[in-house]
């Protein structure tokens, strides 16, 4: 909502991110992160960008908001907004986190498997059968001679 009102109205005017973040005396990336919705300005900075881009404050975030501009109201919205925002990092980190397990888990038993299969064909390689053989061997070499 309001990262695309934010992008849709400074390339409305013209501005670069970069020109736009001059401007408000932030980084680009910041203006960056607003746009792509990964994190909110604070009330007065908002208010910046409004002056900044010569647009109001309910066009940017894209809801209704009384001509009289309520700080209160715009910190609650942007309140929400941040929240929603939270959540949904919480989300992304718990799927990640849970992808995360599922490789650890994956990656362990193939190390299990392989060890095991080492341990196997290494007994079997060693056992007791390979003397037998030989001592055969070594008969017939004897009964030969």
């Amino acid at each position: 909502m309001f990262g695309d009102n934010l992008k849709t109205i400074r390339k409305a005017k013209g501005y670069t991110q970069e020109e736009l973040a001059i401007k408000l005396n932030v980084v680009r990336q910041t203006v960056s992160k607003w746009e792509k919705g990964l994190s909110v300005p604070d009330a007065d900075t908002l208010c910046k960008i409004a002056d900044a881009l010569e647009t109001s404050i309910s066009e940017l975030l894209g809801s209704e908001i009384n001509t009289e501009i309520n700080r209160n109201e715009v910190a609650e919205q942007l309140a929400k907004i941040s929240e929603q925002l939270a959540i949904k990092n919480r989300r992304s980190k718990k799927i990640w986190k849970i992808i995360g397990i599922i490789l650890l888990t994956i990656i362990i038993a193939i190390i299990i498997w392989i060890a095991l299969t080492m341990i196997a064909f290494n007994s079997y390689k060693f056992s007791g059968n390979s003397t037998v053989i030989e001592e055969n061997v070594e008969e017939i070499l004897h009964e030969e001679n």
